[in-house]
């Protein structure tokens, strides 16, 4: 096939997929806000959110990040919103990995106060976005109840966009959720000995 007809080939291909595009935009009317949930045993989830966050500055939206796994080690993320945009409302569980507690009703006690903080931005029209960090793992491990969290999701402003990250998720999640995205652990550097790397991983 000569150039001329490659060319040819090629822009025919474009334009189609074009229109298609095209058509698919015209076909999306609706305005309001989504859920996300981040998923999968994959690195990424969180990072994929705080992403999100940046946009949402970006555009001066005002945002509120609850995380209910980490806290106990200071994280690049916690630094750059503390330090360059004090305006996010920013909560942490602080207890670290469930796994380092190993005290379920202390875990508890303290899934249950950081809800409360999530539950009130919830309900707060102000906020154009809302970042669940890690949630996921409070419904797996029974901390919170899934019937209240679907609930506040559910009745939440109607422009507000509110991101879940964590992996499972559960049926009832997933129904709610506007957009599922699964990140797969295909190869991980930490299988090959090599440590958490500042700036990459925390």
């Amino acid at each position: 096939m000569d150039n001329d007809k490659k060319a040819a080939k090629h822009k025919a291909s474009m334009e189609k997929q074009k229109s298609n595009v095209d058509a698919s935009i015209e076909r999306a009317d609706i305005e309001r806000g989504l859920v996300l949930l981040l998923t999968g045993d994959g690195k990424g989830k969180s990072s994929s959110a705080f992403g999100m966050v940046i946009r949402s500055l970006g555009y001066d939206y005002k945002v509120g990040i609850v995380q209910f796994i980490k806290g106990q080690i200071l994280s690049g993320e916690e630094i750059f919103i503390r330090d360059k945009h004090p305006e996010v409302e920013f909560y942490q569980m602080g207890t670290g990995f469930t796994w380092n507690t190993q005290d379920r009703d202390s875990d508890i006690k303290a899934a249950e106060t950081t809800w409360a903080v999530a539950q009130k931005m919830l309900q707060d029209d102000s906020l154009h976005l809302v970042v669940l960090d890690e949630i996921t793992y409070m419904l797996a491990y029974k901390y919170l109840n899934e019937d209240v969290i679907i609930n506040a999701i559910n009745n939440r402003p109607a422009e507000q966009t509110v991101v879940l990250t964590g992996r499972g998720g559960g049926k009832a999640i997933r129904e709610v959720a506007d957009t599922i995205s699964e990140i797969n652990d295909v190869k991980h550097a930490f299988r090959a000995g090599i440590k958490a790397r500042k700036g990459v991983d925390f």
